[in-house]
């Protein structure tokens, strides 16, 4: 027996569990024990989504072209104008690329509006009154905990269906929806942008309309002015278009460019226009299809802009910064019903800050860690038996990481019954 416990003592635990054991009970920022699938920078200060790298290619085709109008049309719109009206067109074009880019970080770079995570499922009792439920009460949430999957709530005099989130644990507020990508839930979600890399919702739907209708004025602006480059040309030199064309080549490169893409920023520019006077979101009109009596949110044109555009944005939900203290869920990153999904189903929470990458435990080191806690405290497990103290009955005290610990992989009940057997 004592050959047993000393080969125990020695085997070392694995990397990842010697993590856990060191940093059990140790606060750190919220940020760094996220469940979302979001990266942040300048520790928790700026927040995006996974897909942020898409964003280098947004700078890009923006920044691009804005630089071959500076540096090769606008130099000969100078000597065509009189020399503070060139240099004013030039400048214009650069200032307004500037706050579209300004424009772009407050719209990839915030909170969109993510409803916290509750750390369980809420009581059937807390869920509200019998009359408030749904008829889809009998389709109850998976994991026994008698929850109903929808439930009814009264929006503008208007019975409004809102869901249970199985991984937030929580029902959704209206107009609130799951990001499958973010892996959150989103006041007022609009969409996932994988232009921006960000959500669009509650707060930062007003600076995405700006971003897109501010890049269809900079595609017109660049547009209008190779076109009268081309036209000073043709009447400087009593030349045609093409041969225009051939002394400012570039001109025409960005014609086409500009021409394409303001069919694309041009026509959701429009669209968003239209689902702001009907109060309306890219994910309510394409699911949901409201008529004029069926949008329970439409309150008029002048009443639409003004909530959509011009009302308060209210506060972020979550403090990324906000110390925390690490409890038994913190290495868990998706939760059903009443049961913790299988930890062979790594989330990853990244800061590139510190350059760390947290993952979930793998399934194969489940059982060493459960064995280097059992022996650390004495106990024997023999085959599918209860665990039974080896040597003398003593009380021993288990510690609160240890208590955590166990909680985590589900042997609580454990240790339960070895009080009981003392």
């Amino acid at each position: 027996m004592q050959g047993k416990m000393h080969g125990a003592a020695a085997r070392q635990p694995s990397d990842s569990n010697r993590r856990i054991i060191e940093t059990n009970g140790q606060p750190k920022r919220a940020y760094q024990v996220w469940k979302g699938n979001n990266i942040f920078f300048l520790g928790g200060r700026l927040f995006f989504g996974p897909d942020v790298r898409s964003l280098v290619l947004t700078i890009f085709l923006i920044v691009v072209p804005v630089v071959l109008f500076a540096v090769f049309v606008s130099q000969q719109l100078v000597n065509e104008f009189q020399h503070y009206l060139g240099n004013l067109i030039i400048s214009i074009a650069i200032i307004f690329t500037a706050y579209i880019l300004f424009l772009l970080v407050l719209t990839s770079g915030r909170d969109p509006g993510i409803v916290p995570r509750n750390p369980h499922p809420p009581e059937p009792e807390d869920v509200g009154e019998p009359s408030n439920l749904s008829a889809d009460w009998p389709s109850s949430a998976p994991g026994g905990s008698g929850l109903p999957l929808t439930k009814d709530v009264i929006v503008s005099g208007v019975v409004v269906k809102v869901k249970y989130c199985h991984t937030c644990m929580l029902y959704r507020p209206p107009r609130c929806s799951h990001c499958s990508i973010c892996n959150n839930c989103v006041e007022r979600f609009d969409h996932h942008c994988p232009w921006v890399g960000q959500c669009i919702g509650k707060r930062n739907y007003r600076f995405f309309f700006m971003f897109v209708s501010s890049t269809t004025v900079l595609c017109l602006y660049v547009l209008a002015f190779c076109w009268v480059n081309l036209k000073k040309i043709m009447d400087a030199y009593e030349c045609n278009l093409w041969k225009a064309l051939l002394r400012s080549p570039v001109s025409g490169i960005l014609i086409l460019y500009t021409f394409v893409v303001v069919w694309f920023v041009g026509g959701l520019t429009a669209f968003h226009l239209y689902l702001i006077c009907t109060n309306q979101t890219t994910y309510e009109n394409f699911r949901y299809r409201y008529d004029r009596k069926g949008n329970p949110y439409n309150h008029g044109f002048v009443e639409n802009v003004k909530e959509t555009l011009f009302s308060k944005i209210p506060s972020s939900k979550n403090n990324f910064r906000a110390k925390v203290k690490e409890g038994s869920s913190v290495f868990t990153t998706s939760h059903n019903v009443g049961r913790v999904l299988s930890p062979d189903m790594p989330k990853r929470s990244v800061d590139l800050e510190l350059g760390v990458k947290r993952q979930a435990v793998a399934a194969e080191e489940l059982e060493d860690l459960q064995s280097q806690i059992g022996s650390s405290m004495g106990l024997e497990r023999c085959g599918t038996e209860p665990p039974h103290l080896v040597g003398q009955k003593e009380n021993f005290e288990i510690t609160p990481d240890i208590q955590a610990l166990s909680a985590e992989f589900g042997m609580e009940h454990g240790f339960s019954e070895r009080r009981k057997v003392q």
